[in-house]
């Protein structure tokens, strides 16, 4: 089901931005995963995946601080941080997946080519394991620019990395719309003056009651239905 807040005028839209994890890909196992092989390496308890899906979505050291309990000792925080990406860095695709529907909703939002629009990602995952992963599920030829929690001096929903996109596009705000399964994609596209789509199908689809986006959607050919073009 489609629930519209605001209207996006998908005619005029020239750059769509990604959220990656629980928007474009499924890669909830394999971080929690990761997670619990960190955990276990320390002497934790595992944690459920339904937990470290909550953890999900400000970036790989808020998801270790997260899953440590906020540790005080700074020392031991680097040092689990640096198992977990070294860990997930081997492991990023044993179970990750592109959501079905996803690359024909991808084919159908950059239209025929007769419009200049333009798609990206914008993920709080590190770019460079987030570029992995889009080049290894065969979505690296859609997007024009990929950008990770690490690419810039601060991260979602901090517009900087949005505003970037903008500027290398040559898309204007009112042109541009960023889709995400959280609250964080939402008040990213609004400190960044843009339009926002809510994908209910995610990791963390309850923080977009506290920040509804402009349109919610519940799979991907919805997705399309809503910035189709040509």
């Amino acid at each position: 089901m489609i629930v519209t807040n605001r209207q996006i005028p998908a005619e005029h839209i020239r750059l769509v931005i990604f959220d990656l994890d629980g928007t474009l890909i499924d890669s909830e196992l394999d971080l929690a995963n990761s997670v619990n092989a960190m955990l276990r390496h320390f002497g934790k308890p595992e944690l459920s995946m339904e937990v470290i899906a909550r953890f999900i979505g400000d970036g790989a050291p808020m998801l270790i601080r997260r899953a440590l309990g906020d540790p005080d000792d700074g020392a031991y925080f680097r040092e689990a941080l640096d198992f977990f990406l070294q860990y997930y860095r081997d492991h990023k695709l044993d179970h990750t997946y592109v959501y079905p529907g996803i690359h024909e909703a991808l084919a159908t939002m950059r239209g025929n080519g007769r419009q200049d629009r333009k798609l990206a990602v914008l993920t709080n995952k590190p770019v460079n394991a987030s570029r992995q992963i889009v080049q290894g599920l065969g979505l690296s030829d859609l997007f024009f620019q990929i950008y990770g929690g690490n690419s810039f001096a601060t991260k979602k929903p901090d517009p900087l990395g949005a505003n970037t996109l903008l500027g290398e596009s040559g898309a204007k705000p009112d042109q541009a719309v960023m889709v995400g399964d959280s609250m964080i994609d939402v008040v990213t596209a609004r400190n960044a003056g843009m339009f926002s789509v809510g994908v209910s199908y995610g990791f963390r689809p309850e923080t977009l009651k506290l920040s509804p986006p402009d349109v919610l959607v519940d799979k991907p050919a919805e997705l399309a239905e809503v910035l189709k073009q040509g």
